[in-house]
């Protein structure tokens, strides 16, 4: 008899154990079914988010290279601007200071050895050849690249290898103190006073030759 109450009780835990199990079971299902339908909504949202930032990004890159094209044409008609006023005006500048230039070239091109060099505006007469580098606004880097320019020269040019080299840098604007310190490198320094240009050095100045 008290077997036979034994096995009712043990028959009667497993059902409730199977029945604490079956509804665990439900539960869990339903909590990875949520979770399924939350990881797909945040799937969603994230791919809407990864499109909105790429609509965005690219939007925001087109209008950076408008911008830059914009900055780079207002930037090259400037310093045509500047070149416009430097060459017609370097006659009569530096025959003020010395130097009586002959002839001027504007943009005058030479390669060698793959390579090419540029000057702005380029001055020369029987004895000394000038070159100018002309931007709308002058830094120190502006002034470090000339030199370099400068020191190379007549190996681009090797038909003024005879004359004296002399350099000059032009601006409207000069960033970072890129005017004083062309001057201590023996550069020429030309700015603009109203509606002219001028050279800004003083009379003390001594110009290097290359």
């Amino acid at each position: 008899m008290a077997e036979a109450t034994e096995r009712q009780a043990h028959s009667a835990e497993i059902k409730e154990i199977w029945k604490l199990f079956k509804e665990t079971d439900k539960k869990f299902k339903k909590t990875e079914e949520r979770f399924k339908e939350t990881e797909r909504i945040l799937s969603e949202k994230f791919k809407e988010t990864e499109r909105i930032l790429s609509e965005k990004f690219t939007e925001s890159a087109e209008q950076f290279k408008e911008t830059r094209a914009l900055v780079n044409s207002l930037t090259g008609k400037w310093g045509k601007f500047v070149e416009g006023l430097v060459a017609p005006g370097a006659i009569r500048m530096f025959r003020e200071r010395g130097v009586k230039i002959e002839q001027t070239y504007q943009r005058a091109e030479a390669w060698k050895d793959g390579e090419k060099m540029e000057i702005d505006v380029l001055c020369v007469n029987d004895s000394d050849i000038l070159a100018i580098e002309v931007k709308s606004t002058l830094s120190v880097d502006d002034v470090n690249e000339h030199i370099e320019r400068l020191n190379n020269f007549k190996r681009f040019f090797p038909q003024y290898r005879d004359k004296n080299l002399l350099g000059a840098v032009a601006g409207i604007v000069f960033d970072g103190a890129g005017d004083k310190y062309a001057y201590r490198q023996g550069l020429f320094v030309i700015g603009q006073t109203g509606e002219t240009v001028h050279i800004l050095n003083d009379d003390q100045f001594k110009p290097r030759l290359w």
